[in-house]
């Protein structure tokens, strides 16, 4: 009688065992998706100069928290290329640490490389900056140049001190020609260099863009700057909702007010596709020694609208402009195809947990509010993983108090 229930015992331990494990294991996995073997998921790779060695006295910010779960879904958090099943392959000779291929008006990423690995934004930060400007300024409030923003790092739009220019104008110097004393001056508008960072900051917290950490108003290389591909292009996505923002990137001359006994500045938009790639709306150049080069450019074919992000990329073997224009045929060859999205550009609110402090109530910036894919399947779920876990328990028990009453039983005849 021992022997056939030992046996009795050893199969329901084993079916409950098993039943348990597969039941448990979907939601670990979409609990915890694999982020840590990436590389630079955390921070950007080391500087090459000593342009982030804090000021004395201050300490290098520590990097920023990788949330859990991984911003514009699941998908988000691979590595390497991440594109549709049974899709194109993307074009050669794309020299990009990460990129990504968004959707401009829908904000589903099309395609994407490493689009969460922690890189430097350069002058695309610029765009930040330039969202808290048409925040909190108006376009005709007059900026009186100082010497200090007349002799910031260039490059340089040519502000002259003592110069009277309109936020309009100041803003058309900072994304056309990514003037770092146009930056300076609107950042001293904001309250000064720092108060300025402080907001971009605040401005990117707000609106989901939890890999950046602005260490400059200008994007030149500071203790703690930090950005990503995906980053970039939900601010670029948010930034070219606001009318002021998509009139001056797509602007190919403007000119500067005449000062000082100077004359008039001519200002030409240094991004290289517009009025060249067809249906070109246009972006933003950057490049710093520690950064690359970096780059975020829209254009619109056939009523779709496509954005390109491309971050720590070489001039070399080809243009970086020309690497985008590409990455643009790409992206509107899975459109033509009807390519399943990979992910999607999310604004979020961040609203922490009460275990993790990580957000997890996302929302698309027109009302609509979604859910992390963990998220997600609790809520189309309402009895939860856990509550099927406890029946099933309690039910192998009762079927097991069955199988061991019936050898006993069985055993005494």
């Amino acid at each position: 009688m021992h022997s056939v229930v030992s046996r009795s015992l050893k199969v329901f331990t084993t079916t409950l065992a098993a039943a348990l494990l597969a039941l448990s294991t979907p939601a670990l996995a979409a609990a915890a998706p694999p982020q840590t073997a990436c590389a630079n998921r955390q921070a950007p790779p080391p500087p090459v100069d000593t342009s982030e060695k804090p000021a004395p006295g201050r300490q290098v910010p520590a990097p920023l928290a990788v949330p859990a779960v991984p911003a514009g879904g699941p998908r988000m958090a691979e590595c390497g290329l991440i594109t549709p099943a049974n899709s194109l392959n993307p074009p050669d000779g794309n020299t990009a640490a990460s990129w990504l291929l968004q959707d401009l008006d829908t904000g589903a990423v099309i395609a994407a490389k490493d689009p969460h690995a922690r890189q430097r934004p350069a002058s695309l930060i610029k765009n930040l900056l330039a969202l808290v400007a048409l925040d909190e300024l108006k376009p005709e409030q007059v900026i009186v140049a100082s010497q200090e923003d007349a002799e910031q790092e260039c490059t340089c739009v040519g502000l002259v001190a003592g110069g009277r220019y309109t936020v309009d104008q100041l803003l058309h110097g900072l994304l056309m020609h990514s003037g770092n004393d146009a930056a300076h001056a609107v950042a001293t508008a904001l309250g000064g260099p720092d108060a300025a960072v402080a907001k971009m900051n605040a401005t990117a917290a707000k609106i989901g863009a939890l890999d950046t950490r602005a260490a400059t108003p200008s994007g030149l290389d500071g203790p703690g700057m930090s950005t990503s591909a995906y980053d970039l292009s939900l601010i670029f996505h948010y930034a070219m909702k606001q009318p002021e923002f998509a009139k001056v990137v797509a602007t190919k001359n403007f000119e500067l007010p005449a000062a000082g006994g100077k004359p008039p500045v001519p200002v030409l938009n240094d991004n290289k596709l517009l009025g060249v790639y067809p249906g070109f709306l246009g972006g933003k150049t950057g490049f710093t020694n520690d950064a690359r080069h970096t780059y975020v450019g829209a254009a619109e074919r056939k009523g779709k609208r496509l954005a390109v992000v491309m971050v720590r990329a070489e001039q070399k073997p080809t243009k970086v402009v020309d690497q985008a224009a590409k990455l643009l045929d790409y992206g509107f060859a899975l459109e033509e195809d009807r390519a399943e999205p990979v992910g999607q550009i999310a604004y979020r609110a961040p609203a922490a947990t009460a275990e993790s402090g990580d957000p997890s109530v996302l929302s698309d910036g027109t009302g609509n509010s979604g859910t992390s894919s963990a998220a997600s399947a609790s809520k189309e779920d309402p009895f939860g993983v856990t509550g099927w876990i406890i029946t099933l328990v309690v039910f192998l028990i009762i079927v097991g108090g069955f199988v061991v009453g019936h050898a006993r039983k069985k055993a005494a005849n």
